[in-house]
């Protein structure tokens, strides 16, 4: 390890972090500027360098098979400018940090509200958080409440009178309309949006006329943020919609199996995902715990 003029770096602290950004091991320097690892388990990692009047150093991220010896190439120091800080962390650590407020988010303190993003410029989802937040939102305690309340207004008013009624009939109602909830979860904010690599999360507006924040709800029905921060098509939303609708031919009664019964969900989920968006531009923020004041943590 050397500084721009070639010089050798001692006594800087030196760790070895895992690819997704915990720390593994952490040394300082020796008095040639070198340091050692040891024993180290085949993954990914990346090395992060700390001395005082230099800049931080970050390594790209490597990999490191079994019983294999690997030389961090071009570890060179450049002097800090005068009060200047950096703190260099990967991706998913911030994505990890947001995800961890989202789950905060609950309307009067009870009611989910993970999918409203009130960070502007929140760190995009990996596929693996992606998966991670729509569990965690899917199977909240709430949603079995939430459930239960809907297949009673069926059991009351006799929707899909195939399930019949009495206990078996609730407990068939019950069960649709849990699985519908979840298909469509997972599909159209996990499923999709990782193979397609967009945002499933709503950005809250909060600000600018009431026409471009009723535009801005309802469009991001259709329009959604990339993983790379390109506004696009919001095509997870629309499959994944279209797909839960397309499923419940596999367990509603035989009588009201079919195409009517496709583009009947599917347009139910297009009108619910509206009247939530608005919900979440015009109404949620005053509503919900936990909230970042200024948009940022």
């Amino acid at each position: 390890m050397l500084d721009v003029s070639g010089a050798a770096v001692p006594g800087a602290n030196v760790g070895l972090l895992h690819g997704d950004g915990t720390q593994l091991l952490t040394m300082v320097s020796e008095a040639n500027g070198e340091f050692n690892f040891t024993k180290i388990p085949a993954g990914s990692y990346l090395v992060t360098v700390n001395a005082y009047g230099f800049a931080p150093f970050a390594s790209a991220e490597f990999a490191v098979a079994v019983q294999q010896d690997y030389e961090v190439p071009d570890v060179s120091l450049s002097i800090a400018p005068a009060n200047m800080e950096v703190t260099v962390r990967p991706t998913d650590l911030i994505a990890a940090e947001h995800i961890s407020a989202e789950e905060k988010h609950r309307l009067v303190g009870i009611i989910p509200n993970f999918y409203t993003s009130y960070i502007h410029d929140a760190a995009p989802l990996n596929w693996k958080q992606k998966f991670s937040l729509a569990a965690r939102s899917a199977f909240d305690p709430v949603v079995y409440l939430g459930v239960g309340f809907g297949a009673g207004i069926e059991q009351a008013t006799n929707a899909y009178p195939g399930y019949g009624q009495g206990a078996a009939g609730y407990r068939k109602r019950y069960a649709a309309t849990f699985l519908d909830g979840r298909t469509s979860d997972f599909l159209t904010n996990a499923v999709f949006p990782a193979l397609l690599h967009q945002d499933p999360r709503y950005y809250y507006r909060g600000s600018g006329s009431f026409k471009s924040r009723l535009m801005h709800a309802v469009g991001s029905v259709f329009a959604a943020r990339s993983d790379t921060g390109r506004t696009v098509p919001n095509s997870s939303y629309l499959l994944g919609d279209l797909s839960a609708a397309a499923l419940s031919n596999l367990y509603y009664p035989q009588a009201n199996r079919g195409a009517n019964l496709v583009f009947s969900n599917a347009a139910v989920g297009l009108a619910g995902r509206v009247g939530m968006n608005l919900f979440r531009e015009f109404l949620s923020k005053r509503l919900t715990t936990n909230v970042p004041a200024n948009g940022r943590f």
